[in-house]
């Protein structure tokens, strides 16, 4: 049973307006459930603040660094150097979604997952906000924002493993209600799914566009992958979780069974709580994409990486192209 219409998909009608490609298609014909209220969709708003960097520095064998003074960093905008107002690495609270694929391939994963994704928060700051979103051929808010384990838990366990996978549909529709409802500045998206996207009404470079707005969360993917599986589309999985990822600032991992999965997610836990933070106000003009670089500078640490999100669009929705 899902939980109350207050607390289902009242945010179902997608960000249409956020994408001049969008427009033109229909919204869903498929019936909302009984009482549900229709949400007006977000509007994409340019920020005039600050720009929110926040990142992961890696040593050679990806461990996370911790420790290094402003001013071993520099953050290139479009290739020109900005000055940093703000510099952090304290463990600030977090607002997260838990997006997890509720098809009817994860039938079987769903207990191990669910606990994976438990533990991910109880490893995460106490003071964190978190929802769940379940989604199969539709998606469904079955946890609004809360730190209750309990209600947590209760979200996670609504499972009808069914019909395909609508991932675009349901990262474009968890952005939407980060955007209209967190309270952090810092936002994560964690994705678990077993299953290439064949349900969606939009697109990967529709949705990559989207999760790559000025205040976008870092989205961290785990592909439950089955290698042994023929099929040439599951190489599209990969390739669809590492575009969000990696245009984010996250990461894709695709563990190689789903015991790995609970380890992933409390180590992801730990590194999000000791990243490092910054902001800044853009010395560049103009509207569209603009690529983002932190850089290490000291040359004594040049064997660190450092994960951070690439760019960001600036300016009306339809501005510049995918990247």
């Amino acid at each position: 049973m899902r939980l109350p219409a207050a607390a289902s998909v009242a945010w179902a009608v997608l960000a249409a307006a956020a994408l001049a490609a969008a427009q033109a298609k229909p919204q869903s014909t498929q019936p909302r459930p009984a009482g549900q209220a229709q949400r007006a969709p977000y509007v994409f708003r340019a920020n005039v603040g600050e720009v929110l960097v926040h990142a992961t520095v890696l040593d050679r064998k990806k461990r996370a660094v911790e420790n290094l003074p402003e001013g071993d960093f520099s953050i290139f905008e479009d290739g020109v150097p900005q000055h940093i107002n703000y510099f952090s690495q304290e463990d600030a609270p977090v607002s997260v979604g838990i997006l997890v694929d509720n098809s009817g391939s994860m039938r079987d994963d769903r207990p191990e997952v669910n606990k994976a994704a438990l533990n991910f928060v109880k490893a995460g700051n106490p003071q964190d906000e978190v929802f769940v979103v379940n989604f199969n051929d539709e998606y469904y808010l079955d946890a609004e924002f809360t730190n209750d384990i309990a209600k947590l838990q209760n979200g996670l366990e609504q499972i009808e493993s069914r019909g395909g996978t609508a991932l675009y549909d349901a990262v474009i529709a968890s952005l939407d209600y980060m955007n209209q409802n967190a309270k952090n500045d810092k936002r994560v998206l964690l994705v678990i799914t077993d299953g290439w996207d064949d349900a969606s009404r939009y697109h990967l470079e529709e949705a990559a566009r989207m999760v790559q707005g000025e205040n976008a969360p870092l989205i961290y993917c785990v592909g439950l992958i089955d290698k042994t599986d023929p099929r040439a589309m599951r190489k599209g999985e990969e390739r669809a979780l590492n575009t969000l990822s990696n245009a984010t600032g996250g990461e894709a991992y695709f563990p190689k069974n789903l015991q790995q999965v609970d380890e992933i997610t409390r180590q992801l836990a730990h590194d999000i709580r000791t990243q490092y933070s910054f902001s800044y106000h853009s010395n560049q003009s103009g509207n569209g994409y603009r690529t983002i670089r932190v850089e290490v500078k000291d040359r004594k640490l040049s064997h660190l990486t450092v994960q951070a999100r690439q760019g960001y669009y600036h300016g009306p929705p339809g501005t510049g192209t995918v990247k």
